[in-house]
């Protein structure tokens, strides 16, 4: 698992603000408190007063309560107006926060002592801007700021808690850095592996056990239960496609035509079309399983499966400071940066770089538990804005079941229990989550596949943040009536109202590939998202070459068309059964996209 940075101090002098006003206080009302505490992580010392932190209020967006509403009118099959993508004008006006807020929140930030001169508004007018002392904000938001210090040695800071003047609450989603708990990469290798150790944002995987394939191996359709390769997903119907990755995890270019070499030669020397975000580069300098398993995955079988479609590589973030979700959304969707650089800092040349493509694969996730509900729904709008726009958006679910990505189950408090722990941004109702499957042993891949339950567990379970969408209803309901999990809300969000996951799944067993010179066996649901990646792809493909537009967000049309899908009745995720509709059937599932306007 990999460790990611989402924001950073800026430690610079300035001069220390006035003594904290209690008078002014007494409308102040908690605005966000702090999801929980990761274990490996020690408050060290209070923050000092004069270091300066980049404060970024992210204002409220209007009409955000009618993404669900206006996306079932794009993407339900039924719908009049289905596959009527919105323009990224009409979703960046459509969503802008109003003039009173930008007046209220900026008239809030004057009287408070900050010079408007300070204050800076974004272009998209989403984001205002202002540096300021810890003391200054520590004042401003009744907050305290602390440093805290990893069992690494890494440092961060980070507020318990944060308020805001009841008049002004109303007007603002979030406020960075704040209470959101995340830190810089550690640049050993060992620690990126320590997924158990982090209790932080981290990678689905893949995962390894250390069998080399060799060459008196035979890898034909006969033995696609013990090594799976491109002949087994093309023959199960099944494909792939990656697109995201996060320096210092990338490719090798000799794995890639290794892998090439063996099973599609017209393809050696081929690379995927590189998009810098934040000074993301393909760096060769780190060298291991930790830093190239990933990517080497994802490349290898996305470009081999959808052949003569263009690869794009979304290379994210730089060696020193790493990326997260954040970075890759400002480079496709300019309305979230804060400002024209991305979204925490200015970077030059971040925001709205590129034009959201048709289909994005991200193998990467965070625990929910490690999130605030206002940051993660406030990301996961962005993911419905993509979806509004055209774009299919794919997360692995996680390899530890129920578990979060440390295998860790929660208590009442956030910390080690027997809770189920959701993985986000797979939660999130307006992405595509997909499970892994395996081909049982002894089986072939014309027989039923089962949850992936060798090296890792499929993860899935129930959101503790969203509510269950619409086009979700039937399947869910209709799971737990007939499957009821034997569990208590002890264990689970079992009220019947929040969103389930994984909605789709591929498999995720026995991956042949080419890892630092050598071929190994990957396992994970970070190998399934670009798997169904590549079948979106390839339905866009069909449906461009007869002038119709790209499918965008899938959910609504493969949950009201489960035939088109082969059920998963076998194998489990430890807690409750594996949620969704099962694994895409690829020429049932283009008929069905292509019937549609």
């Amino acid at each position: 698992m990999h460790i990611f940075l989402l924001f950073q101090v800026l430690a610079i002098c300035a001069f220390v603000a006035a003594a904290p006003s209690s008078s002014r206080r007494h409308n102040f009302v908690l605005h966000e408190r702090r999801a929980s505490h990761p274990v490996t992580w020690a408050q060290t010392r209070r923050l000092e007063p004069h270091k300066v932190l980049p404060l970024r209020i992210g204002l409220t967006q209007q009409n955000a309560h009618q993404i669900e509403e206006l996306l079932m009118s794009i993407a339900h099959p039924d719908s009049p107006t289905y596959g009527q993508h919105w323009s990224p004008e009409r979703v960046a006006n459509y969503f802008a926060p109003s003039k009173a807020s930008i007046s209220t929140v900026k008239t809030w930030l004057s009287d408070s002592g900050l010079h408007p001169d300070r204050i800076r508004i974004s272009l998209s007018n989403s984001w205002i801007e202002v540096n300021a002392t810890v003391a200054e904000v520590e004042d401003l938001l009744d907050a305290e700021y602390y440093v805290y210090t990893h069992l690494s040695g890494h440092e961060q800071i980070s507020c318990e808690s944060y308020s805001v003047p009841d008049h002004v609450h109303e007007h603002v989603e979030l406020i960075k850095p704040t209470v959101h708990f995340v830190h810089r990469i550690p640049d050993d290798p060992a620690l990126l592996r320590k997924r158990s150790d982090s209790g932080l944002p981290l990678s689905i995987g893949p995962k390894t056990k250390g069998v080399i394939v060799t060459g008196s191996d035979v890898l034909d359709l006969a033995s696609c239960d013990q090594f799976t390769t491109p002949e087994c997903l093309r023959r199960a119907d099944l494909n792939s496609f990656g697109i995201v990755e996060f320096t210092p995890r990338a490719y090798l270019a000799s794995d890639l035509d290794m892998f090439f070499h063996k099973y599609s030669p017209s393809q050696v020397g081929q690379r995927p079309t590189l998009v810098s975000i934040d000074g993301g580069t393909p760096q060769t300098k780190n060298q291991s399983v930790a830093y190239n398993a990933e990517s080497d995955l994802d490349l290898e079988y996305a470009m081999v499966l959808t052949d003569s479609t263009p690869i794009t590589l979304l290379q994210t973030g730089d060696m020193v400071e790493g990326a997260f979700f954040n970075n890759w959304l400002d480079a496709v969707d300019g309305s979230f940066c804060t400002f024209e650089g991305g979204d925490d800092l200015p970077i030059a040349g971040s925001c709205g770089i590129i034009k959201p493509p048709y289909v994005v694969s991200i193998s990467y996730g965070a625990d929910e538990s490690d999130i605030t509900e206002a940051y993660a729904q406030r990301q996961c709008n962005e993911y419905g804005k993509l979806g509004m726009m055209g774009t299919t958006v794919l997360y692995s679910s996680g390899d530890n079941g129920v578990a979060g990505l440390g295998g860790k189950c929660l208590d009442g408090n956030g910390k080690s229990g027997v809770k189920f722990n959701p993985v986000f941004p797979a939660s999130c109702p307006f992405v595509t989550a997909v499970g892994a499957t395996q081909i049982n042993p002894g089986s072939t891949v014309f027989e039923p596949e089962s949850a992936c339950e060798q090296v890792i567990l499929s993860g899935g379970g129930f959101s503790n943040i969203f509510t269950m969408p619409k086009y979700q209803e039937a399947a869910v309901h209709g799971y737990l009536k007939n499957y009821p999990p034997p569990y208590t809300a002890e264990q689970y969000n079992n009220s019947g109202k929040v969103c389930a996951f994984p909605d789709i799944s591929a498999n995720g067993a026995n991956y042949v590939t080419a890892i630092d010179g050598q071929s190994m066996l990957s396992y994970g649901s970070s190998a399934s998202a670009p798997v169904v990646g590549s079948i979106m792809t390839l339905i866009n493909d069909a449906r461009l070459t007869l002038g119709k537009g790209p499918i965008g967000f899938i959910n609504p049309v493969i949950y009201n068309h489960p035939w088109a899908l082969h059920d998963i009745t076998s194998g489990s995720n430890p807690g409750c059964g594996t949620v969704g509709v099962g694994t895409p059937n690829m020429e049932a599932l283009r008929d069905v996209f292509l019937s549609l306007p």
